[in-house]
């Protein structure tokens, strides 16, 4: 049986550089891996009274039931004021509630930022470590995925052009799957 790696894209505009990143990496899943596109679109901001007093939306119940369901997770994020975006920090929040029941808790992550910069989202990057630290999320440390001037890695199709940044997002893929697998006992 294949093992399921969720992709979350922190970003929902709909020419998102993180979304073209995802479709691109999701088309790397090596055999006995399914790489799983995962949106945040729907998620409504978290309030603590949905859990508290049982009216947890459906959107919500099917996220944390999508996200249950998979292996590990590749966190593809831009970077927003030396930061997460809102709805990527949101998704975290909805993924560890209620207490005790985090879906996140022990499951295999990495972090690909990117950024039309130069500095390619090392602000994000490392505030979104900050946080799965807190949710006990594993993190591939090497290689270290920061993608920067972006918006010139695309053809007018939105697909990732040929060169060195498809090759390193592979090797990144790649490591991250032999990491998965060291990680997992696989």
């Amino acid at each position: 049986m294949n093992k399921v790696i969720g992709i979350i894209a922190g970003s929902l505009r709909k020419e998102s550089y993180s979304k073209k990143i995802s479709e691109a990496v999701w088309a790397m899943a090596p055999e006995g891996f399914e790489f799983k596109l995962i949106s945040l679109a729907d998620l409504p901001l978290y309030n603590q009274d949905f859990d508290d007093h049982n009216m947890v939306p459906q959107s919500i119940k099917s996220f944390r039931d999508e996200m249950a369901a998979v292996d590990g997770v590749l966190f593809i994020t831009p970077e927003y004021n030396r930061s997460v975006p809102a709805v990527l920090k949101n998704a975290l929040d909805v993924g560890s509630t209620p207490h005790g029941k985090s879906i996140w808790n022990s499951k295999p992550g990495a972090i690909f930022s990117n950024s039309p910069g130069n500095l390619a989202a090392f602000g994000a990057n490392h505030h979104l470590r900050q946080s799965l630290v807190f949710l006990n999320v594993p993190i591939m440390q090497q290689p270290e995925v920061y993608i920067s001037k972006v918006n010139e890695l695309f053809d007018e199709t939105g697909n990732l052009k040929e060169g060195n940044t498809k090759e390193f997002l592979k090797k990144a893929v790649d490591s991250y799957i032999k990491w998965f697998k060291i990680n997992t006992a696989q």
